[in-house]
């Protein structure tokens, strides 16, 4: 059976010493140590690995064969632990590295693009990974199991998760190119349009039902989008009217449609959630500046 062998960098770095400096007393002098302590370092050392490393000669030393077959493969490892310690530094510094985050399909527009744009011009070192889940509850799944840090969501209530209120998000009217509508525009003219929405369950479908139900008409969806970015094109085609967050509608303003603000007026709240306990640099500097963001 062979002998398990611990070698730790700090025996190592002692043994590199005593190599480069010539002697036990000299390396402890290069390092700030006491002889006895670079002495006994030694002897571990020499314990792990079942055998001698230096012949002791008077007030100095020589490498037996042992201790030469060891000098290459300390050097290396003190040289890829300093390469590994340079690159702990740049993430904890924000110099490299990567952040995941996860987004409602209609939030990647507003608020998820402007926040994305402003960490990545303050740390364009760092890359950014951005999962879709389909729904709420896969991205609650994808924070909880780590799968991504920060996820961008309505509210929801889970013990394991921090939240992060964010601005709330609007949402407007939309039209086909054409349409004819009267001011000011009442939820409930909406509920009398042949509408495009997203499937139930979704969250945006939510929004529309709820928001439609507490005006009193029930919501007449004549198509069913489960690709979200199929919603505007659908739209500007006349294939029905829609309600879509404010961004998304400005561009259907761009492209013809008639956008109105609906009264009473529509929106949802907009959180971010990560796992309790602590973040790693970038998602903590990407959680500051959301939170800068809605002071």
């Amino acid at each position: 059976m062979h002998k398990q062998i611990h070698m730790d960098t700090r025996r190592l770095s002692i043994f590199l010493a005593v190599v480069d400096e010539g002697g036990f007393t000299a390396a402890g002098d290069a390092l700030e140590l006491s002889q006895p302590a670079v002495s006994q370092a030694m002897r571990e050392l020499e314990a792990d690995l079942g055998t001698a490393l230096f012949h002791r000669v008077g007030r100095g030393v020589r490498l037996t064969p042992a201790g030469e077959a060891l000098v290459g493969p300390a050097r290396r490892a003190r040289h890829d632990l300093e390469i590994g310690r340079r690159a702990v530094e740049d993430v904890a510094g924000l110099a490299t590295g990567h952040l995941d985050l996860a987004c409602l399909p209609t939030l990647a527009v507003a608020p998820l693009a402007p926040l994305v744009g402003a960490f990545r011009a303050a740390h364009p070192g760092i890359s950014v990974r951005l999962s879709d889940p389909g729904d709420t509850e896969e991205l609650v799944e994808f924070v909880r199991s780590g799968r991504s840090e920060i996820g961008l969501v309505e509210p929801v209530e889970d013990p394991d998760l921090t939240t992060v209120p964010l601005a709330r998000q609007e949402f407007l009217a939309v039209l086909p190119p054409g349409s004819e509508a009267e001011a000011p525009f009442r939820l409930r003219d909406l509920a009398g349009l042949p509408l495009v929405a997203a499937p139930r369950g979704s969250s945006t479908r939510g929004l529309l039902d709820d928001s439609l139900a507490r005006a009193g008409r029930p919501a007449r969806v004549v198509v069913e989008a489960a690709q979200r970015e199929a919603l505007l094109p659908l739209i500007v085609a006349g294939a029905g009217a829609g309600l879509l967050p404010r961004p998304l509608a400005e561009v259907a303003r761009a492209l013809g449609c008639v956008v109105l603000e609906p009264r009473p007026r529509v929106w949802r709240a907009v959180v971010l959630v990560h796992r309790d306990g602590p973040l790693t640099p970038a998602a903590e500097r990407f959680v500051e500046l959301a939170r800068r963001g809605t002071d």
